[in-house]
């Protein structure tokens, strides 16, 4: 007589995953803060990649739109400290280099600014008077915040233009008004407020100065030809051979005492700066995902202790040990995934919020929105093999005695 003994059970994935369920289902809020350890982690990396991205995003937008291919020239030091200057034929040299498609400048002038003719003469709140070409503002790629820019027929009029902090520290919040410009050895005067201008973020020396027409800087403000600081917009592809080549173009004697700059590295260096400040937190990131996991190990391990006497007695029917793990194992991951999901969900939302209050472009990485459920699942999966392995090595005896 042939005696068939019986196959072992093998359960199928949908009955590994009700079992996984068992304790999400009946520890509610423990689970829950158990997921929570991972999903703040996952918030942090993707809120935190998200906000950098938008902020990259922000910056190259405002890099395109004011363009990084602006190079300003200005005077130097000399050897004893003191402001050197540029020659009168800066601007006609520096404009026969091929690559440079636009050029403009400005100039000093002996003239101070006031907002009437009461005010001491020491309180000129550095507001810098200059004389500008009447393609200064197209170059820069400034914008008007109100009025008009100076043309043909007002650069020889006592009008002035007002850079943006320039125009709050003088209290003129539309044109049409009048300031009153003085200087040494020359006769105070009335002048015309003709427009003011929006913040610029590329050239911020701008906000602080107020623009005279050349002629008329140079018939009554004792303005001179010698350019102060001249604008170059060059071919985007050309501007580090502009900027080789700029110095010695402009002062051919004396190119040391030349100073060539980008305006756009400084954004640049906030990007950077940002960049760095990232990494930072996505360290604190990481921390907390550690904290996650330890917490989902804990909540394992008491799982474990908590169910002995279920571990006992499905042992006793004739669970096997690698049923036991999976079981426990899946609960772990299943904590991770939920953990995973929530975060990243937070994340996103937190990118978005952040972006629409800052009104920048949002940007989230989606390798982080998808990668970062994936680290959780990782991160539970990891904390939770000890307990399960802790739970299939129970004997069915000793667990429902301990029960």
């Amino acid at each position: 007589m042939t005696v068939h003994l019986p196959r072992p059970a093998r359960l199928r994935p949908v009955d590994l995953l009700r079992l996984g369920l068992i304790g999400p289902r009946t520890r509610r809020l423990r689970s829950a803060l158990s997921a929570l350890g991972i999903a703040l982690g996952i918030a942090a990396v993707v809120a935190i990649t998200g906000i950098s991205a938008s902020n990259q995003a922000h910056i190259l937008e405002r890099l395109d739109n004011l363009g990084s291919n602006l190079v300003t020239v200005s005077p130097g030091q000399n050897f004893d400290g003191a402001e050197a200057k540029l020659p009168e034929t800066a601007f006609t040299m520096l404009g026969n280099i091929p690559p440079v498609e636009r050029i403009s400048s400005t100039a000093d002038t002996k003239a101070h600014i006031y907002r009437n003719d009461v005010v001491p003469s020491s309180q000129t709140n550095s507001l810098r008077v200059l004389s500008a070409r009447l393609d200064l503002l197209a170059t820069l790629r400034g914008q008007l915040d109100s009025g008009r820019w100076l043309d043909r027929s007002t650069e020889r009029l006592p009008v002035v233009v007002l850079g943006h902090s320039a125009a709050k520290l003088l209290g003129v919040t539309a044109p049409g008004g009048q300031v009153w410009l003085d200087g040494e050895a020359l006769t105070g005067a009335w002048y015309g407020v003709l427009g003011t201008l929006k913040p610029n973020e590329l050239v911020p020396a701008i906000d602080d100065s107020v623009f005279v027409g050349t002629p008329q800087a140079m018939a009554a403000l004792g303005g001179g030809r010698t350019p102060s600081t001249v604008y170059l917009r060059i071919h985007p592809e050309r501007v580090s051979d502009v900027q080789e080549v700029a110095a010695a173009t402009a002062s051919p004697a004396q190119p040391s005492l030349v100073a060539v700059s980008r305006p756009s590295d400084l954004l640049k260096a906030r990007k950077e700066t940002s960049t760095a400040l990232t990494g930072l937190v996505l360290s604190l990131a990481v921390v907390a995902l550690l904290v996650g996991g330890v917490g989902i190990g804990n909540t394992m391990v008491v799982g474990v202790m908590e169910r002995r006497g279920e571990v006992g007695l499905r042992r006793a029917l004739g669970a096997r040990q690698g049923q036991i793990t999976l079981q426990f194992l899946i609960e772990a991951v299943l904590l991770g995934l939920f953990g995973g999901l929530a975060g990243a969900a937070a994340g996103v939302s937190v990118v978005y919020g952040y972006a629409a209050v800052q009104g920048w472009p949002v940007s989230v990485p989606a390798v982080w929105v998808v990668t970062g459920p994936a680290v959780a699942v990782v991160v539970g999966t990891l904390a939770g093999l000890y307990p399960a392995l802790q739970a299939a090595r129970m004997s069915p005896t000793g667990a429902l005695r301990a029960a």
